[in-house]
């Protein structure tokens, strides 16, 4: 895989950071989660697939001893806490990089690192509301409505996080340095909607200020969902008028709608009506039949259990079904010489708070008594190997 041999330190975290560990460690690299003692209250890391976890007391001297021999062994360092918190631990970037000098310190927070909110508490939804973005998101007349916690924490957060570590890693094999990476998910949410900033100057016609009432936001009839007989629902993308041409004639109103009535703005609410009423005349199963072989851009909206069973996506192999049971989504994108990969037997598991604490302290070469002592003083927390969780 791309990136075997690479050693990352995760300090443990919410959903952001764990994705971020998640992303590398699926294209190979070897991902250590550092748990806190006594453990904060994160709930449970859905995302350690690939992962140990190593439980460290960063308040005693042999705990801190522990931690900083990790990251100088180490490539990478992600931490996802508010500007200042690394620094009154003692494991801010200056003594981090100042025993490891080609250390990537990757610094995933909510809003950076300067700044009078840098400090403040947030979530995915204070981060979109900051970033410009939510104000787009929702329907027209309605208030703005966060797509739960995609856009900032996983998008503009955790995958963006991964992307700059690999390009600082690519920019080490050059200079042989290190460097920190200040990835703000408030920050990271706006670039990723750098499409929303541009056309709203550029194309207009596509992105207007109000919310709701433009091309790509449910604004318009034909990029839309709409409900089936059943209580399902079929997704609508035909913007294209080649594409538009063949939506209106699946749907027998090929005489009401042209190409020129596409995107007539006063005719949007009369058509909108008209396909309400028209997907609301068959179920899902009979509209997926209609459109199964004509190139309309009209899509059924399956649920979460139901991806998995799609014949394309099963020969895509976009998902994978693990050994506990549950059907998750496959390593993306695919890699064709060095692709990543899933571990089937430990993806969608919980990896245990300090399940791996032994085995790490053992390849930094301490001894079995050396580990019985700090086990026993409280400066590690090893998890009973007895334990199958």
């Amino acid at each position: 895989m791309s990136l075997r041999g690479v050693k990352v330190v995760e300090l443990a975290g919410l959903a952001p950071g764990p994705f971020c560990g998640k992303i590398l460690a699926d294209h190979g690299a070897s991902v250590t989660r550092l748990d806190k003692l006594p453990a904060p209250n994160f709930g449970v890391d859905v995302l350690a697939d690939n992962k140990k976890s190593v439980s460290v007391n960063l308040k005693s001297k042999n705990g801190m001893k522990i931690a900083k021999e990790l990251i100088e062994k180490s490539d990478v360092l992600i931490e996802p806490f508010r500007s200042g918190t690394m620094e009154r631990m003692g494991l801010g970037p200056d003594i981090a990089m100042e025993c490891n000098p080609a250390l990537i310190y990757a610094r995933l927070s909510g809003y950076g690192q300067k700044g009078n909110w840098s400090s403040m508490a947030g979530h995915d939804i204070n981060f979109l509301s900051l970033s410009g973005v939510l104000s787009r998101l929702g329907r027209a007349g309605s208030k703005p409505t966060p797509p739960q916690n995609l856009l900032a924490d996983f998008a503009g957060g955790g995958l963006m996080c991964a992307f700059s570590i690999v390009m600082a890693l690519l920019e080490r094999t050059k200079s042989g340095k290190g460097q920190i990476v200040d990835c703000s998910m408030t920050a990271g949410a706006a670039y990723i909607a750098s499409f929303l900033f541009h056309s709203k100057h550029l194309l207009p016609f596509i992105t207007q200020d109000s919310r709701g009432q433009n091309v790509l936001d449910g604004g318009c009839p034909f990029y839309d969902t709409y409900k089936t007989s059943d209580g399902r629902f079929m997704a609508v993308g035909s913007l294209e008028p080649h594409f538009f041409i063949k939506l209106v004639q699946k749907l027998d109103l090929d005489n009401n709608y042209s190409t020129e009535d596409q995107m007539d703005r006063n005719k949007w609410p009369e058509m909108r009506s008209d396909f309400e009423a028209k997907f609301a005349a068959k179920s899902m199963k009979d509209w997926v039949e209609i459109f199964a072989d004509v190139d309309a851009c009209v899509t059924p909206v399956l649920e979460l259990s139901e991806a998995y069973e799609l014949k394309h996506n099963q020969e895509n192999e976009s998902f994978v079904h693990t050994k506990s049971g549950v059907n998750v989504p496959n390593v993306a994108p695919k890699l064709g010489r060095t692709p990543g990969a899933l571990n089937k037997d430990e993806s969608a598991r919980v990896l245990p708070i300090g399940f791996n604490t032994s085995e790490v302290l053992t390849e930094l070469d301490y001894t079995e008594e050396e580990i019985r002592y700090f086990k026993e003083n409280g400066d590690i927390f090893c998890h009973s190997t007895g334990s199958k969780l």
